[in-house]
């Protein structure tokens, strides 16, 4: 290469440090109000931030056909790489270097303390790394959870290394037999598993629906040809004159239990009919299989949809002995279908006048019909359902659906659906009041605490607030990153987690993609990951990891692939499933295997917009 060519590539170069020290300076008040492990991470990401404001590929270019180290590698110690480089490029412009190239860093020996910062991070928040891996596996508690410790121990045995139970699930009793189950655990195996609780945020989703019926449906099995191969397993079972079933006896599993009198009940012996019309004026008649005291089971050749107060008769022989009614059937709602170009009604009142015409539906956050405006983008179900605000009102939006599944018919909308707003600010906080009174029992029980759907710095600064509170500063933080605004005010974000050690992000990567477009979501949570490498914050992977295998039994291609790139984080999560025991023993037998064959690739540096942070506006009062 020439010599200007040279002198030009040392210009650039310099210019980028000089970058990197004016936004340290610029962020000067935040950096001291990090804790103090943190000084130098935050000093990093915001070097880091420095860099890729810029795009940097044609200098990589050049850097690598001198054969130097093109800057692809440089998140946790971004400054000192990029003065080894300044160092080599000034030797070979013939520029005397005053000193070595380290002293030239501010922080120091930091190219090769960054990744041992990284490393002792995750091991403050997550425990120490399991022989033979250094990804540690987190998986979420199901309800049944509570009730079997030999499924926490099982966990914890295959393992497991952090258990999480969401608090937007079950109640503060199945917590903590949840948490006595893990304490039991780690004593009786020698382990050290730890506990995150997620606290629930404020998560948006349809209302209930008030339409439906109290109706009950059952199936029966049939071949290719229609013909029945196995009938539908009816139990009847006695009902009190309380209203309320009684203790059945121990029968055959049935597909489904029909409430009816214990007077009824009694009238019945094993070879009996018990005819009933259905909904649809059909006709059925159910076979007595056994008897138990407060229970009969019988067979039936044909479907049904039976609504409550159905009028049964028990026949014997041909005659009729008996009859009767059925009881109260569990009330099913009834989705709203919806289709490309139909018009939905998102009201504020789960009770609408009866005159409406359009679909409607409720939802649970009123926030959004001050926030929300014409032409901003909506989804509803995890993406499945896609819309456009067409119109807002204090009471009610109205919403224009664009695509609504794969299918010709459309897809159903029914109650506690997600509804995800990437283009909105509803200018709500990531803690709600039951937030705060689930985090006496967190802070009690917990060895960390996840934040959902944080949005900006006063949400990380309002959590520390409420845990100096109760007196737990000590606790680790997750803060799950799952919303657009989440990941545009990352870098804020971050800065703000720093004032407290240890501390994590998760990339939540269902909300993720339906926020930011699944289109992007493969570049978005790279660059979460550059980003927290930079701050030395450990990563949880989540989200759908496994998925297929925790509910099957029998992993997907595509997903083992994607449990595979895991191992770019510090922790994978697993969710619950039927057979999470085997997906857990999976799982760690590819982050093993993985450990042996992987190295972080070299990246190319175009500009990163969520690089481009604003002057500092985090709260200056330290939470």
């Amino acid at each position: 290469m020439p010599a200007s060519s040279t002198t030009h590539l040392l210009g650039e170069l310099k210019e980028l440090r000089e970058s990197c020290l004016t936004l340290e300076k610029e962020f000067q008040p935040d950096v001291a109000r990090t804790c103090r492990q943190a000084h130098r991470s935050a000093q990093n990401l915001l070097d880091y931030l420095a860099l890729r404001k810029h795009d940097l590929r044609d200098l990589q270019q050049r850097l690598s056909s001198l054969g130097l180290s093109s800057l692809g590698r440089t998140e946790s110690s971004t400054l000192a790489g990029l003065d080894a480089v300044i160092a080599l490029v000034e030797l070979m412009a013939g520029e005397q270097h005053p000193e070595p190239a380290p002293a030239m860093s501010p922080i120091g020996d930091a190219f090769k303390t960054g990744p041992a910062t990284l490393a002792r991070n995750a091991r403050d928040l997550l425990g120490p790394a399991p022989n033979g891996r250094a990804v540690r596996i987190m998986v979420t508690m199901p309800s049944e959870a509570a009730d079997s410790y030999e499924l926490v121990k099982g966990l914890v045995e295959n393992g497991t290394d952090v258990i999480r139970i969401n608090c937007a699930h079950d109640t503060e009793r199945e917590w903590e037999s949840m948490v006595n189950h893990l304490h039991h655990a780690n004593q009786e195996l020698g382990k050290h598993c730890r506990i995150v609780m997620d606290l629930a945020g404020p998560k948006l989703r349809t209302g209930p629906i008030l339409r439906g019926h109290h109706v009950v449906r059952w199936r029966v099995a049939k071949d290719m040809r229609g013909i029945v191969t196995a009938p539908a397993r009816v139990a009847l079972i006695g009902k009190a004159l309380t209203g309320k079933p009684t203790a059945a006896e121990p029968l055959t599993p049935s597909d489904v239990e029909l409430p009816v009198s214990e007077i009824l009940l009694g009238s019945m012996l094993v070879g009996d009919t018990v005819r009933i019309k259905d909904s649809r004026g059909k006709t059925r008649e159910l076979k007595v299989t056994h008897k138990a005291a407060h229970a009969c089971l019988c067979t039936c050749d044909h479907g049904a949809y039976v609504l409550s107060r159905a009028e049964l008769k028990v026949l014997r022989d041909g005659r009729e002995i008996e009859t009767g009614h059925l009881g109260e059937l569990p009330f099913v709602e009834e989705p709203t279908r919806l289709r490309a170009h139909d018009m939905l009604v998102l009201t504020k009142d789960e009770t609408l006048p009866p005159e409406r015409t359009l679909p409607h539906i409720s939802c649970t956050l009123p926030e959004v019909f001050t926030s929300a405006r014409a032409g901003q983008p909506i989804f509803f179900d995890d993406g499945k359902i896609e819309g456009r605000i067409r119109e807002v009102h204090n009471d009610r939006i109205l919403v224009e659906i664009t695509h609504a599944g794969g299918a010709p018919g459309g897809a159903k909308l029914g109650s506690g659906k997600g509804i995800n707003l990437p283009d909105t600010d509803l200018g709500i906080g990531a803690m709600t009041d039951k937030d705060r009174r689930d985090l006496d029992f967190v802070a009690k029980h917990a060895d960390l605490v996840g934040l959902s759907f944080v949005r900006r710095s006063d949400d990380v600064l309002e959590l520390l607030h409420e845990l100096g509170e109760r007196g737990k500063s000590h606790l680790g933080i997750i803060l799950k990153i799952e919303c657009r605004q989440g990941f545009d005010q990352l870098p804020m974000i971050m800065i703000a987690a720093l004032r407290h050690h240890p501390v994590g992000i998760m990339v939540a990567r269902g909300d993720l993609a339906i926020e930011v477009g699944f289109e992007r979501l493969a570049e978005v949570q790279e660059e979460i990951l550059w980003l927290s490498e930079a701050a030395h914050i450990p990563v949880i992977w989540a989200t759908q990891v496994l998925e297929t295998f925790a509910k099957t039994g029998t992993p997907s291609r595509a997903e083992v692939t994607d449990a595979a790139m895991g191992v770019g984080a510090e922790c994978v999560m697993l969710n619950k499933g039927e057979h999470i025991l085997d997906a857990v023993r999976f799982l760690d037998d590819i982050l093993h295997r993985m450990r042996a064959h992987h190295m972080k690739k070299r990246s190319l540096l175009r500009r990163l917009a969520v690089a481009e942070i604003d002057h500092p506006q985090i709260a200056a009062v330290n939470a």
